[in-house]
């Protein structure tokens, strides 16, 4: 016995489903009747029988109203933004095409402005005016007896003018600091 039980490991015969366990024997019958019965149960409460309408009621599509109404709405609000986004780029573009108008209507100001000056310049050169006033006015030159020169004899000299005197004392107050100061 002591062979027998060193070598229980190695008995395959524990597993197999044809023996029973206890004795070591084939128990065959036990295990086809523990199927069948199974079986049995199975094939009964498989078969459902329908109407005809509720057939056709359940394999109709139900839809839930609530998701409806999300899915609508959330379509709704994609619209919406996709329509802001769009009119926002449409208003983008017609300001940036008013920018460069009115960038062009500078940059032609501008080279008038340029050109006016230049022709002013060139009309009002000391010369053509030199030449004006002595032509078309009769003036000349101012001479060294024409001129007078003007001297201070006593230099420069600085007044501070009396301030009227206010019966509110901070005023008063607020003067004599000012007065520290300068």
């Amino acid at each position: 016995m002591a062979y027998e039980n060193r070598n229980a490991a190695y008995d395959l015969s524990l597993f197999d489903d044809s023996t029973d366990y206890v004795s070591g024997t084939a128990v065959p019958e036990r295990k086809e009747e523990v199927h069948k019965k199974q079986e049995r149960k199975r094939r009964k409460n498989n078969v459902v029988s329908l109407p005809k309408e509720e057939l056709q009621k359940n394999r109709r599509r139900k839809h839930n109203k609530f998701k409806l109404a999300l899915g609508t709405a959330g379509g709704a609000v994609a619209a919406v933004v996709i329509g802001i986004i769009i009119v926002g780029q449409v208003r983008l573009t017609e300001l940036n095409q008013e920018v460069i108008t009115a960038k062009e209507t500078l940059a032609n100001a501008q080279s008038v402005y340029t050109q006016t000056q230049m022709k002013l310049e060139s009309k009002l050169s000391t010369s053509d005016i030199e030449k004006y006033a002595e032509d078309t006015l009769g003036m000349t030159k101012a001479t060294n007896t024409q001129k007078e020169f003007v001297t201070l004899s006593g230099g420069d000299k600085a007044e501070v003018s009396a301030t009227q005197e206010s019966d509110n004392i901070f005023a008063q107050f607020w003067n004599s600091v000012q007065n520290l100061w300068s």
